[in-house]
């Protein structure tokens, strides 16, 4: 399956973002599954940074609690690999920083990536107009390079990006970090309007998405999918203590959200 087979037309599509190694590896896999089990169209898969420039306070702890748990990025591609070989099947994209590609060899670590079992790459800090390498780079190991759009974006860019993106292009709701907030905001719902102009690529919204409210007012707008992440990590940090975790009563509470937001996504459109 590949990434844009994520996005069905007619209804939206639910892309959790998973921190690998938060609060330790064999948590991650049993997350992805019960994730996938609970409906999820795709998994968008975070390897921990030091510095994660596009992520608020809730990643950016789940980041360091992995990283503190020694997490390295080839131990979360062995975990990636784990979690194919559990059986889950739906398409992955693989969240990273560019340094960490840099550091490894490009070409390099995105063959490992791709072995591993992701079918994309989303990159927070590669810009547009210096991604020509890496979209070339990505499309020989057999990856696809999803983009960026933000809401002060001009119609001009938003052109460009809808040229350059491959699989979806990533909605970013709001000007600043991740993480979960009230409402969704009047300049993410024009974006997607905007963008679904200029493209022909499903267009998948994150960044404080958290509520089956959200889901539609961003349906509505047109938007194929939306992309959770800190709502979740909130879910079941509550039952982190110290380097343990309540993994039943975790999962359960995470499945129940999940399984929420899928009805909601997946509801036909009107």
């Amino acid at each position: 399956m590949s990434l844009s087979d994520a996005f069905r037309k007619g209804r939206c599509s639910f892309m959790p973002y998973v921190c690998c190694g938060d609060p330790g590896a064999d948590f991650t896999v049993r997350l992805v599954k019960a994730l996938a089990g609970s409906g999820a169209d795709a998994i968008e898969f975070g390897i921990p940074f030091s510095d994660p420039i596009a992520d608020g306070k809730t990643i950016q702890a789940a980041s360091q609690r992995a990283l503190a748990g020694g997490i390295t990025p080839s131990k979360a591609l062995a975990v990636l690999a784990k979690i194919r070989k559990a059986g889950v099947r739906v398409p992955i994209a693989v969240m990273t920083y560019y340094n960490i590609l840099f550091s490894a060899g490009v070409g390099k670590m995105l063959a490992r990536i791709r072995r591993s079992g992701a079918d994309g790459l989303i990159v927070p800090d590669i810009p547009l107009g210096e991604s020509a390498p890496l979209r070339r780079a990505c499309r020989k190991a057999g990856l696809k390079l999803v983009l960026f759009a933000t809401p002060n974006c001009s119609n001009a860019r938003l052109k460009k990006i809808a040229g350059s993106s491959e699989g979806f292009i990533y909605a970013v709701s709001v000007l600043g970090t991740t993480g979960a907030r009230s409402n969704v905001s009047p300049q993410a719902l024009s974006l997607v309007r905007r963008m679904k102009r200029v493209s022909k690529l499903p267009l998948a919204v994150g960044f404080g998405i958290s509520k089956p409210s959200h889901v539609r007012a961003l349906r509505a707008a047109g938007a194929d999918g939306v992309i959770v992440g800190s709502g979740i990590v909130n879910i079941y940090s509550r039952y982190i203590t110290g380097r343990k975790i309540r993994e039943r009563a975790a999962l359960s509470e995470v499945a129940r959200f999940a399984r929420g937001m899928v009805d909601t996504c997946h509801c036909k459109r009107r």
